[in-house]
């Protein structure tokens, strides 16, 4: 029984002395690959659909075998298209639109093992991340074989006198993003793949938020282009949608990158007391 005891406590003594490596901080930098898609009025439900190349920068700080917090720039494209949707009233409105993303981002990441790229003991982990982000849209629909902005438009009355209480939104916005990942390495080269969500808080990613109004406002406060495009609806003739429902202004909408990121470790710093790893 006694030496049963005495092995126990130097497994558990074992197991502690190599978890309490002393831990160097260290920083990456890599480069992210893979794709940004769109959830809104034009895609309620349906992760990954239409999805565009995203691609961009992250800079990585390693403080700790479990903690780092991280930089990144990425660009990307988000999309939708009514004519693609299964959901009859969908096809019949008939919108469309895609926008450039371009996003900067400090975030913190949390690793559930220990984990410490070029150190064999520590070779992958499963992670969680989440920060906060700024990020520029410009959604654009086509028209006439050009595409055109919406945003200045006002497509559901932005800026006339007669709705006064819809202002004219802005391209620059906030959103947190988080999500989850799994990240490995070999030598000083690490992998991580990940997939995250940000819940904007905006409704006008795509142009569209709540109802039409009436086209003649539009004729003349912002053009006959502005009236066309902002009801493209398969209506029979004559009949008009004022008043009717264009989206729903309850839900701001969502983008997400995907991808995978390919990092190089550059450094290696003064030692953490390992009680903080």
């Amino acid at each position: 029984m006694m030496r049963r005891a005495i092995l126990l406590i130097s497994l558990i003594l074992a197991i502690r002395s190599a978890n309490g490596q002393a831990f160097k901080t260290y920083s990456e930098i890599g480069l992210f690959g893979g794709v940004s898609y769109y959830m809104g009025d034009l895609n309620p439900g349906q992760p990954f659909f239409m999805p565009s190349f995203a691609g961009g920068l992250i800079f990585k700080h390693n403080y700790s075998a479990r903690w780092a917090w991280r930089m990144s720039a990425i660009y990307g494209h988000i999309q939708a298209d009514d004519s693609r949707s299964q959901v009859p009233a969908q096809i019949q409105r008939n919108l469309s639109f895609r926008s450039q993303i371009i996003e900067f981002s400090p975030m913190l990441e949390f690793n559930f093992f220990p984990y410490e790229v070029g150190n064999i003991n520590r070779p992958a982990t499963p992670y969680l991340f989440g920060g906060f982000a700024l990020f520029r849209f410009n959604p654009k629909a086509e028209f006439q074989g050009d595409w055109v902005p919406l945003q200045p438009l006002g497509t559901e009355g932005q800026g006339s006198t007669a709705f006064p209480d819809r202002k004219e939104y802005s391209l620059i916005n906030a959103t947190f993003p988080f999500g989850m990942g799994f990240k490995f390495h070999t030598g000083r080269l690490a992998v991580s793949m990940e997939w995250g969500l940000r819940r904007t808080f905006t409704d006008y990613l795509d142009d569209v938020s709540t109802t039409y109004v009436d086209p003649d406002i539009l004729f003349a406060t912002n053009g006959v282009q502005a009236a066309l495009i902002a009801d493209r609806a398969v209506v029979n003739p004559g009949e008009i949608n004022t008043g009717r429902q264009r989206g729903n202004p309850s839900n701001n909408d969502w983008y997400s990158f995907a991808g995978i990121t390919l990092s190089y470790k550059l450094s290696r710093k003064a030692s953490v007391c390992p009680a903080y790893q």
